[in-house]
């Protein structure tokens, strides 16, 4: 039996917008919406992931969530109480969850059956140019950025664009965007490439020599999402030593884009198997977009991750193979970048 990792979720958006007061007595004991809170978590047998901290767009929120509407003023403090939200479900958790900063500590909560939390920023649009903020994150236990959403910011332009369309969507790096992701490598974190447009990507590639990952992507030749990766990206992930982590989402699993939860799981397991043949057994993995997104009713949310496991194994796939799926090779993403 397999205690999952999971390479992308919007828990902690979710907290701060629906109960920023008592997030982790949402989380802990009364359950919260959506996909995730810890004991579907425990159900689900979910051991490790990235918590995402994202600052929502505007629009979203002043439909959703007016009365947070004002707080969207300071990006870089929702980015603070968002890692807040994170550092009060440790304390909260008496032990049974632990945000990690190194690979080390990973293995340990899964040797002792804890949550391990990873502290990643989604769009990096509120950290500016001059590195000092990036410094903090980093100190307070960050291991992971993506540099874009899917608007422009300082370091380049996000991945932008309808379906069916093609990732070639606008143009690089920027001057500060080269800079930034150098930063990133030198301080031996891990740079998600999901957001990025094909220019960006293969500019980061380009730039820096380290496993390139994409916490939450899907294959563009099944589900013409811009945001898929297309095969000759996959083949660089694969040659860089890095991974994909396959999104659950509706609108990047099925070949008509829609946003149709009566998705089978089906379709989730024919994006693996696409991703193992294209780039290999040891670089590919979960990446779910649990909270972030629509994800299939047959999967409905954490719980899931069984029925997905046991699917996989229904096709044949080898239990070496999908042991590194469920686990195996996230625990050596984390191994390469959370060294200190």
């Amino acid at each position: 039996m397999n205690d999952y990792i999971d390479g992308h979720n919007d828990l902690l958006m979710q907290l701060w917008l629906r109960c920023p007061d008592n997030p982790e007595l949402a989380f802990f004991e009364q359950g919260c919406e959506g996909h995730l809170d810890f004991r579907r978590i425990r159900q689900g047998r979910l051991g490790a992931a990235l918590f995402a901290i994202f600052v929502p767009p505007e629009k979203y929120v002043a439909l959703h969530y007016p009365q947070r509407l004002a707080a969207l003023k300071d990006r870089v403090a929702v980015m603070w109480q968002q890692l807040a939200i994170l550092q009060r479900l440790e304390q909260f958790s008496q032990g049974q969850a632990k945000i990690c900063r190194t690979a080390l500590e990973v293995k340990e909560c899964q040797q002792r059956g804890q949550l391990a939390m990873i502290a990643h920023i989604e769009g990096a649009d509120a950290l500016g140019t001059e590195g000092h903020l990036l410094t903090a994150f980093y100190d307070a236990g960050v291991r992971s950025v993506g540099p874009f959403w899917n608007t422009p910011n300082a370091f380049g332009e996000g991945i932008t664009g309808s379906f069916p369309g093609s990732p070639d969507s606008g143009p690089g790096l920027t001057v500060a965007g080269f800079e930034f992701v150098r930063q990133l490598q030198a301080r031996s974190m891990l740079i998600d490439v999901s957001h990025m447009n094909q220019k960006a990507f293969y500019d980061t590639a380009k730039t820096v020599d380290q496993p390139l990952v994409a916490t939450h992507s899907n294959a563009h030749a099944l589900c013409a999402q811009p945001r898929n990766l297309t095969d000759a990206q996959l083949k660089v992930i694969a040659d860089s030593g890095g991974m994909v982590g396959v999104n659950f989402g509706n609108a990047f699993l099925r070949a008509d884009g829609q946003r149709d939860p009566d998705t089978p799981l089906d379709q989730i397991v024919a994006h693996i198997l696409y991703l193992l043949n294209q780039a290999g057994e040891d670089h590919v993995g979960f990446g779910s977009d649990f909270d972030g997104t629509g994800v299939p009713d047959s999967l409905k949310d954490v719980t899931g991750l069984g029925l997905l496991e046991q699917k996989l194994r229904d096709t044949g796939l080898s239990e070496r193979v999908i042991t590194k799926v469920c686990r195996g090779n996230w625990d050596r993403i984390f191994e390469h970048f959370m060294t200190g």
